[in-house]
C-alpha cells in the first residue's frame, strides 16, 4: 500500500505538471483523464447529452475535496475559491481566484459580471458549502448560487471507493488526497440533469430550495434543512465529547432551527430543559443521551446524582444549589450514623478533611437535588 501511495503522488505530480503545460481543451481533458485512471480515480457519466452547450452556472452536491477537479475533466469550469488562503495552493487545487474578500454580496456582483462574459466558462458551484458522504441527505442550500442566473443546470455526484469512507468528516484535503491515492480506486459517477430555471418572481431562497428537492430525489436521498454552520457545530461539539474521560454515546442532534421535527425530539428537549435547571453542571448531551433511554425526568436526575451516567461537569460552582433542609441533614446523618457520629457543623464550600464528612456532604446535597427536583 505504501509502494502504491509513493507512485500515485509521483504520477499525480506529473498530472499537474502535463495540466498546467497544455491549454484548455479536449485533448487536454483526454490526457488528464487516462492519467487520472492511473491513480485510481475513474470517472462515469450517465447520459452526457443532457449537458447543454450554452448552460453558464453548474449546481452539484458536495462528496469530496476534488469534486470540481472530477467535473473539469468532463467540461470546461471554473470553481471561485471562497475559503483558504489565496495563493499557489489554491491555483493549483483548481480554484479560480476572484480577488474577493468582502461580503457575500460583492461575491455575486463579482460572479454575475463574470458571466456575463460569453468567452468565460461557465460556473460549478457547490450551494451545500460544506463536503457530506452524499448517502443520508443534503445539507440545506445557500442562495447566492442562485442569484447570479435565473437558470441553473444541476449536477449529481455519486462517490464510492472501497475499504476506506469517500468523505471523512472534519479531515483535511490533503488527508482525503493521500487516501484516494492509497486506495485501489475511486469512482465517480456523474449525472446530468436538465436545466432548470427560475419561475416568475421566485425568490432565490425558493429557487434554491427547488433545485436542492430535484437533486435529492436524483440521488435517492432526503433534502434537510441542515446547513453548513449546523454541521461546524455538531463537528465542534463530538470533538468537545471525544476529549472528555467518559465519553458518552453520540446520538443524533435535532437543530433547534428544524421546523417539524419528531414529537418524541420535541418531548426530550423539553425534559433535557427541566433537568438541566436541576443539574446545570451537567452537560446537556449527557441528560438528553439519557432522557431517550428512560423516558423519564426523575429516573434521569436519580442516574446522575447516583453515578450511573458518567459525565465531565461543565462547572464546578455549586453556590447556586438549594440549602438542604434539618430533616434532610437529619435523615442523611441517620444513614451514617453506623459509621461515625456526624458533624454539627453546616455544610461548607472547602473540601472535608474526613472521608465521612466528604460522604456526608454529598448525601445531603444529593437528598436536597432530590426534593428541589420533586417540587
Amino acid at each position: 500500500g505504501l509502494c502504491l501511495l509513493v507512485l500515485r503522488v509521483f504520477i499525480g505530480v506529473h498530472v499537474f505538471l502535463v495540466s498546467c503545460a497544455l491549454p484548455d481543451s479536449v485533448v487536454r481533458r483526454f490526457i488528464v483523464r487516462v492519467m487520472c485512471s492511473v491513480l485510481g480515480l475513474l470517472v462515469r457519466q450517465s447520459d452526457p447529452r443532457l449537458r447543454e452547450a450554452g448552460a453558464r452556472v453548474f449546481i452539484a452536491n458536495h462528496v469530496t475535496p476534488f469534486d470540481h477537479n472530477v467535473v473539469s475533466l468532463l467540461t470546461s469550469c471554473n470553481t471561485p475559491a471562497l475559503s483558504g488562503a489565496p495563493g499557489f495552493i489554491c491555483w493549483s487545487r483548481g480554484f479560480m481566484e476572484l480577488g474577493v474578500t468582502g461580503s457575500r454580496a460583492e461575491l455575486v456582483d463579482s460572479l454575475k459580471e463574470y458571466s456575463a462574459h460569453q468567452g468565460n466558462p461557465p460556473l460549478l458551484l457547490f450551494p451545500e458549502e460544506a463536503a457530506t458522504n452524499g448517502r443520508a441527505g443534503l445539507l440545506r442550500f445557500s442562495s447566492w448560487p442562485f442569484s447570479i442566473l435565473d437558470e441553473v443546470q444541476p449536477i449529481a455526484l455519486q462517490v464510492r471507493r472501497p475499504l476506506v469512507a469517500v468523505s471523512v468528516a472534519d479531515s483535511s484535503w490533503i488527508t482525503e488526497l493521500l487516501w484516494t491515492f492509497f486506495v485501489p480506486f475511486t469512482v465517480y459517477q456523474v449525472r446530468w440533469m436538465p436545466s432548470v430555471p427560475r419561475r416568475a418572481d421566485e425568490p432565490s431562497e425558493d429557487f434554491a430550495l427547488r433545485v436542492q428537492e430535484l437533486l435529492a430525489m436524483e440521488l435517492g436521498v432526503v433534502s434537510t434543512r441542515i446547513t453548513a454552520a449546523d454541521r461546524t457545530e455538531h463537528m465542534k461539539r463530538l470533538r468537545h465529547t471525544s476529549r472528555l474521560p467518559f465519553a458518552p454515546a453520540a446520538q443524533p442532534r435535532v437543530p433547534p432551527s428544524l421546523p417539524g421535527g419528531a414529537p418524541e425530539d420535541v418531548r426530550v428537549v423539553a425534559m433535557a430543559q427541566q433537568v438541566k435547571e436541576v443539574l446545570p453542571h451537567v452537560p446537556l448531551e449527557v441528560i438528553r443521551t439519557d432522557l431517550v433511554q428512560t423516558n423519564c425526568v426523575d429516573t434521569t436526575i436519580a442516574n446522575l446524582l447516583e453515578g450511573r451516567v458518567p459525565f465531565y461537569p461543565e462547572s464546578r460552582e455549586t453556590e447556586d444549589l438549594p440549602a438542604p433542609s434539618t430533616s434532610q441533614a437529619a435523615a442523611a446523618s441517620g444513614i451514617q450514623g453506623s459509621v461515625a457520629a456526624p458533624s454539627s457543623k453546616p455544610a461548607t464550600k472547602q473540601f472535608a478533611k474526613s472521608p465521612v464528612e466528604r460522604h456526608l456532604s454529598l448525601q445531603e446535597r444529593k437528598r436536597a437535588l432530590y426534593d428541589y427536583a420533586r417540587r
